[in-house]
């Protein structure tokens, strides 16, 4: 059998036993459903005590929850988003407490936040979909983008993206270059997370990668260069920022011209890095790649205003000598550039992937709690460091 066959052959059965895992996992419609949140863990999300969680169910204010065995009492997270909306309204002087939204009218921007590094490996994906999924938690309006041909984040979202998508569904059908072109609202979908769209991805984003230098060639000099390849992701983004308070795009792992696209529309970056010397080293040639390909695109007009830019340690073993010694090597040369809080290697964020689902879509019971707790205690340091910057950025207190 010819190379070629034999492989697109390996790939049919892939595609069928992902499928029929899907099936398995997700039976009977194989979509995916975020879980029930005990009363405790809706509390801790809307920023109440559970007493006073009880109070307001036993008045009948607001959602009410569903009552489990032994009066135990579960909220959706869109029941849980309503209780924000409803202590809102009843408190208007702590309403940003309870629905900490993104206010347009105080010069606060949409954030867009992009997670990249060339090198696979790095925790890019992990990154991203974690970080958009605690946003929408804490109850902003999130979209997250993949830009990533492989799609990783997508398949995190339940989508099998050669079953699941047809043509012109990922964000290249909003930002190509010809009459196919479709507005960028057409392609978000709705995710099984309240207040958490996406775009997905899959193979036709590395078409950018092919019309775009052929659009280059053709270009004649003196043009728009709001039409140039640099210009439209953003110019994609502003017809929904109304919509959303921080977009979450997981870049793909090269430096290309999707890549500085995304780079071109964020308002902050983070750069994921992997504590071993091959890993630091590979980042160096990334850093020096990425300075030269954006000091040309500002030179053709593409403007860069990033609000922070960061560097993630992440797959982190603090009880790995060499690693620790990397990551204090990082903090000498870049200082509060490189994130306070690392983002531990752990066994529970592959055994939820096991199931495609992420740290904060899993029960605790489903892992042994040490292993759970220090996982989930290190995302959530990472996660409000993060958080904080973007505040900050809006020009909060906090």
């Amino acid at each position: 059998m010819a190379t070629d066959r034999a492989i697109a052959c390996d790939a049919e059965m892939l595609s069928a036993q992902l499928q029929a895992m899907r099936d398995r996992l997700f039976s009977p419609t194989s979509k995916k459903a975020l879980r029930k949140f005990s009363s405790g863990e809706a509390a801790r999300l809307i920023g109440v005590s559970d007493g006073y969680l009880r109070q307001l169910s036993i008045a009948g204010e607001g959602p009410q929850p569903e009552t489990g065995a032994g009066g135990r009492r579960y909220y959706a997270l869109d029941d849980i988003n309503g209780l924000r909306r409803h202590l809102a309204e009843q408190n208007p002087t702590k309403a940003r407490h309870y629905l900490p939204r993104r206010d347009a009218g105080r010069g606060e921007h949409m954030q867009v936040i992009a997670v990249t590094n060339f090198k696979g490996g790095s925790g890019k994906t992990t990154t991203s979909t974690h970080l958009a999924q605690h946003l929408a938690l804490a109850g902003y309006r999130v979209l997250a983008i993949d830009l990533d041909p492989q799609a990783s984040m997508s398949a995190l979202f339940g989508y099998q993206p050669e079953l699941d998508l047809d043509g012109n569904d990922t964000l290249y059908g909003a930002i190509r270059y010809d009459d196919e072109r479709r507005p960028l609202v057409d392609v978000i979908r709705r995710t099984y997370f309240d207040g958490l769209d996406l775009v997905p991805g899959n193979l036709e984003l590395q078409e950018f990668e092919h019309t775009t230098p052929q659009m280059l060639a053709a270009r004649q000099t003196g043009g728009d260069s709001k039409a140039m390849f640099f210009a439209r992701v953003q110019e994609a983004l502003q017809t929904v920022a109304g919509d959303y308070d921080v977009v979450v795009m997981d870049c793909p792992p090269q430096l290309g011209f999707l890549t500085l696209s995304a780079l071109c529309a964020a308002t902050s970056v983070l750069v994921t890095v992997h504590p071993q010397m091959l890993d630091v080293a590979s980042m160096s040639q990334f850093l020096f790649m990425t300075a030269d390909l954006l000091s040309v695109v500002r030179e053709a007009g593409g403007e860069l205003n990033f609000d922070f830019m960061r560097y993630l340690i992440t797959r982190y073993e603090p009880n790995d000598g060499p690693q620790t010694q990397i990551v204090g090597f990082l903090r000498s040369l870049f200082g509060d550039r490189v994130l306070t809080a690392p983002l531990v290697k752990s066994t529970a964020f592959s055994d939820a992937g096991l199931t495609k689902q992420t740290l904060y879509e899993v029960a605790r019971e489903s892992f042994s709690r040490a292993t759970y707790d220090r996982a989930m205690e290190s995302l959530t340091a990472v996660n409000d460091e993060i958080e904080g910057l973007m505040v900050k950025a809006w020009n909060r207190a906090g």
